[in-house]
């Protein structure tokens, strides 16, 4: 039998008004309609309707791990410091964990993640081959100090995920237990009902190698990704990596020349300068003729500042974004004028190469977008005010460090993998990320077992997150309507949102015999069967509520039917009341 929950007696209070620190609709809706509250930034309370929303999710991932023998345990969110000292993590997570000391001094953190712990329980119980391949999992509550906590449960400060971890002795069991997890999360996206795609992505902290993300596609999505037209790539800008053209021949490219450039703070008061002055005898300049070079500093996580040029294409900024996400655990900031200070040899405005590189006057590591390839010809700043080089070439002028990825990623850039298509770009809510792990975690605390021929030898991982407490927002913002939340029915809080209208006995008798009938037919039901509220303002709290179907009782008893809705569409029809307890049943039964 399922359950019957009572409006006049369920702990529930919806609102007309948007709360004020809401930034996205899935934040304004789930708190209007009574699923959350706000305790601090980052942090919610879950009311009852949002709790059975998250079970419900909490549980298709459950079946589904289960289903590819996944095995679940559950550690403490409370950890040691030991561990992620062992792994180097403790420095690395910096101000991004939460760390706190018992009555004795003892160092802990409230777990962001637990790599450590999975592999410390295995190492703990297992020693041979014939004990693996292995895959455990839990759906536990997680702590990060995000800096700029937002958009509700998208970005919070204690959020739950469900983390697993595959165990195996050789790369090939490594690859059969990443797509058998892969196949896994494909059944649960496809179960929660919402548009996503998947795309390959970076490893960032956790380390490992191949890594790819499930994005919720919506607008308001912090992560941007991109697919090409023609084939079958797709990925998040952190990860796509530019193909480099081919070198090109320099033998008659003009020798390098600094000219007087004054008044030319920007790169389109450069380029219209050298038009005018230095024209170009095959085409006009362009801004991707020109060498911006952008000082930042590395922050490592052991408080090491490495100052760092990156020369990027002057017709393209620095993604920061793009950029952290590839240095993870490092941060990065812009070089401020103190910090610039330290380097005489630098002269704002007009930074080239002949002064950046670990070999020249600043000692400034010079790492470049690799489209500067050897033969491209470039104008930069001369390293003197009111002055840039000209037919500044790659391998005859000036070598760089190295490369990095770090240029905006642009619609229209030409796909890294075929020669046809280009790339376009649209926003998403991570809601899984998979990686494979290798022998990172493994290496660092000496998780090894016997082979079958005797032999140590060091279990390769694979890691394996969703967020399920993110999946409830993003669920909700991309099935929501004008009018409020409109739920999928595998993760609705209710199956059918009954509401009495009017003064009539009659009919709350009627309401509350189809609630008991359905709740026996194992169909759940949100009874509407508040007194002296008007059936506008339940009307409206169904709506926002956003149960998948909708089931009036109130003049048409009368004439012998009762109103169902579909939430979703909008389309009604009559149903004689005694047909509607087996109508019902039948419609959620085929969902």
């Amino acid at each position: 039998m399922s359950t019957v929950l009572r409006m006049s007696s369920l702990f529930v209070r919806t609102l007309r008004d948007d709360p004020a620190d809401a930034e996205v609709p899935s934040h304004k809706l789930l708190v209007r309609a009574g699923y959350i509250r706000r305790n601090a930034p980052g942090i919610y309370t879950w009311l009852p309707l949002g709790l059975r929303v998250l079970r419900k999710i909490d549980n298709i991932i459950r079946e589904e791990m289960d289903a590819i023998g996944a095995q679940e345990l559950l550690f403490p969110a409370l950890l040691p410091r030991e561990p992620y000292e062992a792994t180097g993590r403790w420095t690395e997570y910096g101000d991004a964990i939460f760390r706190l000391q018992d009555r004795k001094g003892a160092d802990y953190l409230l777990g962001p993640t637990h790599e450590e712990m999975f592999t410390l329980v295995v190492k703990d119980l297992y020693s041979s081959y014939k004990d693996l391949p292995l895959s455990i999992y839990q759906i536990q509550t997680k702590y990060r100090d995000e800096a700029r906590p937002r958009a509700g449960l998208l970005r919070g400060r204690e959020f739950t995920m469900k983390d697993s971890y595959s165990f195996d002795v050789d790369d090939a069991g490594l690859d059969a237990s990443y797509q058998r997890h892969r196949g896994a999360y494909i059944r649960i996206f496809d179960r929660l009902g919402f548009d996503y795609v998947i795309v390959k992505a970076t490893s960032g902290a956790m380390g490992g190698s191949k890594s790819e993300e499930f994005l919720a596609k919506a607008a308001v999505g912090e992560d941007t990704y991109v697919r090409c037209t023609n084939c079958d790539y797709a990925a998040n800008v952190e990860a796509v990596q530019v193909r480099p053209p081919a070198p090109l021949p320099y033998d008659d490219v003009p020798d390098a020349h600094a000219e007087d450039t004054p008044d030319t703070p920007t790169i389109e008061t450069l380029v219209a300068l050298l038009n005018e002055k230095y024209p170009r005898d095959d085409r006009p300049w362009t801004a991707g003729d020109t060498l911006k070079n952008v000082l930042v500093v590395f922050k490592h996580p052991d408080g090491v500042r490495e100052p760092i040029a990156i020369g990027v294409p002057g017709d393209r900024e620095v993604d920061q974004k793009r950029l952290g996400g590839q240095l993870e655990p490092i941060e990065v900031e812009p070089m401020d004028e103190e910090e610039m200070a330290k380097y005489p040899s630098l002269v704002k405005g007009y930074i080239g190469p002949g002064v950046l590189g670990e070999k020249n006057a600043s000692g400034i590591r010079f790492l470049v977008d690799p489209r500067v390839v050897e033969g491209t010809r470039w104008v930069t700043g001369a390293d003197v005010a009111g002055n840039h080089v000209l037919d500044l070439v790659v391998g005859r002028d000036f070598t760089p460090d190295g490369t990095i990825e770090a240029a905006e990623v642009w619609d229209g850039d030409p796909c890294p993998i075929c020669d046809v298509g280009i790339l376009e770009s649209a926003r998403g809510i991570e809601m899984g990320h998979i990686f494979q792990l290798g022998r990172k975690y493994a290496d660092a605390l000496g998780l090894q077992v016997l082979d079958e021929n005797g032999k140590l030898v060091t279990v390769t991982m694979g890691s394996y997150g969703i967020g399920p407490s993110r999946a409830v927002a993003a669920i909700a913002e991309g099935t929501l309507d004008e009018l409020g939340l409109c739920w999928p029915r595998h993760v609705a809080p209710a199956d059918v949102h009954l509401v009495a209208t009017g003064k009539d006995e009659a009919v709350f008798a009627a309401a509350g015999r189809i609630a008991r009938e359905l709740a026996a037919g194992g169909v759940t039901v949100l009874f509407d069967d508040r007194e002296k509220v008007s059936p506008g303002v339940k009307f409206k709290d169904a709506e926002l509520i956003g149960v998948p179907t909708i089931v009036v009782v109130g003049r048409n008893l009368a004439d012998g039917t009762i109103e169902v809705r579909d939430r979703r569409t909008g389309d009604r029809e009559d149903v004689p009341v005694d047909h509607v307890v087996n109508h019902l049943v039948r419609l959620v039964s085929a969902s």
